[in-house]
């Protein structure tokens, strides 16, 4: 007798792993479309909304080479995911716009995404990580925690961020 429900659990877990991790331009398609997305999703989540202002503009000139590099999940051609390492001094970088579709929460796909970029700042030299949130984003606090991340005092003037984190970044295993 085969329990369909851990057949489909499998078949949902690989899937996430064929789901590719892709470097892209910052001001790429993919990645204004992925960022559009994210930002779309905070102004109905957070309680006052939210106004990216001109953080598409930026985001080219933050999150390229040699300032930082921009991250797509791609699945059927188009982004589910996303996420960009900043890179602020000799030792940090810092951890920005981090989204995962809701189509494809719950799977895995954030893990691999922040191990990604956590890879990145790493391979640019960095031993540590830097990130914040809003609070209403409890399911991105619950995997900084289980991720090792732990708790820090502000360290930007981000108007929606509550929480702040860090992470020393360890050689690999």
């Amino acid at each position: 007798m085969v329990n369909r429900g851990a057949v489909g659990l499998l078949i949902t877990v690989a899937t996430m792993e064929e789901v590719p991790l892709v470097v892209v331009d910052a001001g790429s398609p993919a990645a204004q479309s992925a960022m559009a997305a994210y930002f779309a999703e905070l102004a109905l989540r957070f309680p006052g909304g939210f106004e990216p202002g001109d953080a598409l503009d930026e985001a080219a000139a933050s999150f390229n080479p040699p300032r930082g590099i921009f991250v797509v999940a791609l699945a059927d051609g188009r982004p589910v995911a996303c996420g960009a390492t900043q890179l602020l001094d000799d030792e940090t970088a810092e951890i920005k716009r981090m989204w995962v579709s809701t189509s494809h929460r719950g799977r895995g796909l954030g893990g691999r995404l922040l191990a990604r970029l956590e890879a990145e700042a790493r391979d640019a030299g960095r031993s540590r990580v830097v990130l914040d949130t809003n609070g209403t984003l409890t399911e991105a606090i619950t995997m900084y925690h289980a991720r090792g991340y732990i708790p820090i005092e502000r360290y930007n003037d981000n108007p929606y961020a509550q929480h702040w984190f860090a992470k020393t970044l360890t050689a690999p295993a």
